[in-house]
């Protein structure tokens, strides 16, 4: 199952390690889905992953990314689409990526996102409702 999830949602599932998470990583460590990264996503990814609040060092930040990028199916670069605007640019990336990549779900926390409205093709849903569809 092809998903995108967003960085809130990549982020909590890699950096706190409660068992609020852990289903998430099984889920993409197994196979049961295929996250995917394009290039905008990795580079946001990346910043996030860097923020003081988080307290992780250079090495920590590198062990994180390795900890999804192998299980990642990448899209190198997003044509543009038909997609309807959206407020949010950062929130326009998850929409294309998933549009573009032709996956199921995109997994967000954003409750903004989750209103959206533009007659998309795949499920935008919270992690909590995901991991419900899953099964989990």
């Amino acid at each position: 199952m092809r998903v995108v999830l967003d960085t809130n949602t990549l982020v909590s599932a890699l950096v706190f390690h409660r068992e609020r998470w852990t289903w998430l990583r099984e889920a993409w460590k197994t196979g049961r889905i295929v996250p995917l990264l394009g290039t905008e996503t990795a580079r946001e990814l990346i910043r996030v992953l860097a923020y003081p609040k988080f307290k992780l060092s250079a090495d920590e930040q590198r062990a994180l990314r390795e900890d999804i990028v192998p299980y990642c199916e990448t899209v190198a670069q997003l044509p543009e689409d038909d997609l309807v605007p959206w407020r949010d640019p950062h929130d326009q990336i998850f929409l294309r990526l998933a549009q573009v990549g032709e996956v199921q779900f995109l997994v967000t926390g954003d409750e903004d996102l989750l209103s959206y409205e533009g007659g998309v093709s795949f499920a935008i849903v919270s992690p909590a409702e995901f991991r419900a569809r899953i099964g989990e």
